[in-house]
Parts: C-alpha cells; sequence; structure tokens
C-alpha cells in the first residue's frame, strides 16, 4: 500500500502556458514515488520535451488538448503524453522536431512513438525509478536480519 498518489491522468490546452503545470505534476508524482533528484531532472526534461512537440507540432496552430498520464508501477515511472492532432510529419515546415525525442531517448529507460487509433500521436516512457539514499537506508534497515538501526533509541536485532 502507498500513502502517495501513484497515478496522475490530466489534460491541458496545447500552448506553452501549460508546460511547466504539468511538469510540475509529474515531478510531483516521481519525487512522491521516491524518485532521487538527479532522475527527478530527467523526467522533468522528458516531460518539457514531449510537451513542446505537441505544442509545436501537433495542430499546425490550431487549439488542442495535451493528454498527460503518469503510472508508478513496480519501481516504474510511466509516462504518455498525448495528442489529437495530426500526428509527427516528418517534412514538418517547423524546425526541430527530432532533436527533444532524442533528449528523451537518451534520459529515459524506454521511449516508444505511436499513431493513436483515433487519431494523432502518443508518446510512451519509462523510467526505472532511481531511490534517493535515503530511501536505500531505510528499506535496507527494515529488512529482517539487518543491522542498521531504524532509529537510534531501538537497537536493531543481531542474529547469531
Amino acid at each position: 500500500m502507498t500513502d502517495f498518489q501513484d497515478c496522475l491522468t490530466q489534460s491541458y490546452p496545447a500552448v506553452p502556458g501549460s508546460l511547466p503545470i504539468a511538469r510540475r505534476a509529474v515531478a510531483r508524482l516521481a519525487r512522491a514515488a521516491g524518485a532521487n533528484e538527479e532522475q527527478i531532472g530527467e523526467i522533468r526534461l522528458a516531460v518539457s520535451e514531449a510537451l513542446t512537440n505537441v505544442i509545436l507540432h501537433a495542430y499546425c496552430d490550431e487549439q488542442g488538448q495535451i493528454h498527460v498520464t503518469a503510472v508508478v508501477v513496480g519501481g516504474e515511472l510511466w509516462l504518455v503524453v498525448a495528442d489529437d492532432g495530426g500526428g509527427l510529419r516528418a517534412n514538418s515546415e517547423k524546425a526541430g522536431l527530432g532533436l527533444g525525442l532524442a533528449l528523451i531517448a537518451q534520459v529515459s529507460d524506454e521511449l516508444t512513438i505511436a499513431r493513436r487509433p483515433c487519431g494523432g500521436t502518443e508518446i510512451r516512457i519509462r523510467f526505472r525509478l532511481r531511490r534517493a539514499a535515503s530511501d536505500r537506508a531505510a528499506r535496507v534497515a527494515a529488512r529482517p536480519g539487518s543491522r542498521l538501526r531504524s532509529s537510534p533509541s531501538s537497537p536493531a536485532p543481531l542474529r547469531s
């Protein structure tokens, strides 16, 4: 059982002002799941790049939505950024398509780009969460037979 919200599902207008709001929401989820600060920075970068792709390329100067889903399962953060637009096009007139995707691939453990059956594009990003050092120490201390102390006032039992 977890004491944090392990799922985020939210839609935002495909405008630059939505980027910091969505990025903060996903970073908050990753932090609550125990990701270390370095990885939270990488997750924020991936969210920024994926959302920027939607804002710049999905709707051809028309209004639209960015759909963000983030789920923590089995020590992994799965992030899906989707749109209902025209999809990624190799011959896009706007510069930069592909550079952000390369950055996402570099900082994540898996990147998949798919055409949505209902139209648009879905970017799926997976991160194996790297726990903060204090979380690792707490997990070790909680193991049966651990010699690490969970609190200074109650010594851990030593086994022979």
